[in-house]
């Protein structure tokens, strides 16, 4: 009995969910090393448009880019509330993003997730499901597509 507890908690992930314009967008937990505040982001000539910078981070640099320009959407406009999240990424190493603010932590089933039909705007590129927590629908964001450094045209 106790193998088929263990087989539905390995169906279950946790994603940080995270507010980008009015939108929530969830990101798988284990992609997740650090957030942090906002903080000075140094420009990188001839770097592609959607990257705004590096930071430095205890020692290391690490690339920053805007979600909201590889996604198409209007310019970032940071609050306090703004952070930048540092993913971890096996190939590529850190990479930070920047989001508009940090809502919460929810684990989400395999039956509280659903697969996306492929849509035709930039947007949906990005996605690789959609979460049902609660009454709230949350855009899950598929971590390799938005690290990918080809530009999405």
């Amino acid at each position: 009995m106790a193998s088929n507890v263990a087989v539905l908690e390995n169906d279950r992930k946790q994603y940080i969910v995270v507010k980008i314009g009015s939108e929530q967008y969830g990101i798988d937990i284990s992609y997740v090393d650090n957030i942090v505040r906002m903080q000075k982001i140094t420009r990188v000539p001839k770097a592609q448009n959607y990257f705004t910078g590096i930071i430095n981070l205890r020692g290391e640099v690490v690339p920053v880019m805007s979600i909201r320009t590889k996604m198409g959407l209007e310019p970032d406009q940071f609050t306090d509330a703004s952070r930048i999240i540092i993913l971890k990424v096996e190939q590529q190493g850190s990479l930070g993003i920047i989001i508009d603010e940090v809502k919460e932590v929810v684990t989400l089933g395999e039956d509280e997730i659903d697969k996306v039909a492929s849509a035709k705007d930039e947007k949906s590129n990005f996605i690789n499901g959609i979460g049902k927590h609660g009454e709230e629908l949350i855009s899950l964001f598929d971590i390799n597509a938005i690290i990918d450094e080809k530009e999405n045209s």
